[in-house]
């Protein structure tokens, strides 16, 4: 059977690194990203869009799309650019997130490698088929960038899921004063090297290898990064008229859920992280409809490990509620 090989062009290469570091970018500082997850549960997807509610032309600000993917031992919700191609083997392929048999931890893999990591030497090119066509791309590895473990609701209290998020890729160090978070910039100037050999020889066939690197067995963290970033639920306050704990989420959540949450930074008096950054909400995440949901996030995190954190909460978790 004839294949045919098309190469990248030059816009198309562009549009897919943009894509990507949109993704990965983290938020900004002062004001969260306004963000809404759309469910459809006929076909176990969850569509990730910019905005603050669902409008017309929803398909222009589609952000990342997940597809759930219930297996014997784990549930995977596997993450791409687009909504209806969640190949491994594309070129669209983010990311995944994985459960544990029992739904109460989660592994956020990364396709990329988190930048200034130490990653291993064998990643390389690698060419997909995709029925009579031929991609290279950069190799569709998994790096473990940060573990969502819920905890275990023994006594069946009432509330929210309790949850903690330790995000390999990004420092502590972050959200101190003169800290940073580690951006896509390094992958972006990688995947222009390496691809540039590519796009200069056309009309000969690249040179690829067809093996992709195995799983990395411990997460990798960015070189001189210390200890990660720890995410934990903000402490809800007694509501003296309602007789009951409420989260203020000014407005953005109007459903009342278990998996409603708002994640502060888990820090300790030898951080050095001021009273005003330890109350500043990271990551918030809503029911508003049926099958809407908000999502609001800022600085440190990106929209991928945003996204991957909410998914979490849409798995079945008995033993937590």
């Amino acid at each position: 059977m004839e294949v045919t090989v098309f190469y990248l062009t030059l816009p198309f290469k562009r549009l897919f690194i943009y894509s990507v570091y949109v993704c990965e970018q983290p938020g900004p500082h002062e004001s969260p990203i306004q963000c809404y997850i759309r469910r459809d549960r006929a076909t176990s997807t969850y569509l990730l869009f910019y905005g603050l509610v669902p409008s017309e032309g929803e398909s222009d600000k589609l952000l990342l799309a997940a597809r759930k993917v219930r297996r014997a031992t784990c549930t995977d919700f596997v993450i791409s650019l687009v909504a209806d191609d969640f190949s491994r083997a594309s070129y669209t392929y983010v990311g995944k997130l994985r459960s544990n048999f029992f739904g109460t931890k989660f592994t956020i893999h990364d396709s990329q490698p988190p930048c200034d990591s130490i990653i291993p030497s064998s990643t390389r090119l690698s060419r997909r088929f995709h029925s009579k066509q031929v991609f290279p791309k950069l190799s569709s590895s998994n790096y473990n960038i940060g573990t969502i473990t819920y905890e275990l609701n023994v006594l069946r209290t009432r509330g929210p899921r309790r949850m903690h998020c330790v995000l390999h890729s990004i420092p502590m160090s972050s959200i101190q004063e003169g800290g940073t978070a580690p951006t896509p910039l390094a992958f972006r100037q990688s995947f222009d090297e390496q691809l540039s050999p590519l796009i200069s020889s056309k009309g000969k066939e690249p040179v690829t290898n067809p093996s992709s690197p195995t799983l990395p067995a411990t997460p990798l963290h960015p070189l001189g990064s210390g200890e990660p970033l720890t995410l934990k639920n903000k402490a809800p306050r007694w509501h003296e008229q309602l007789q009951c704990w409420c989260l203020n989420f000014k407005g953005r959540v109007t459903v009342a859920s278990v998996k409603n949450f708002q994640l502060v930074a888990a820090v300790e008096p030898s951080h050095n992280v001021s009273p005003e950054e330890q109350e500043k909400v990271i990551l918030q995440f809503g029911k508003i409809g049926k099958d809407i949901f908000t999502m609001d996030y800022r600085y440190p995190l990106s929209a991928f490990q945003a996204f991957a954190i909410c998914l979490s909460s849409f798995d079945t978790k008995p033993a937590c509620e």
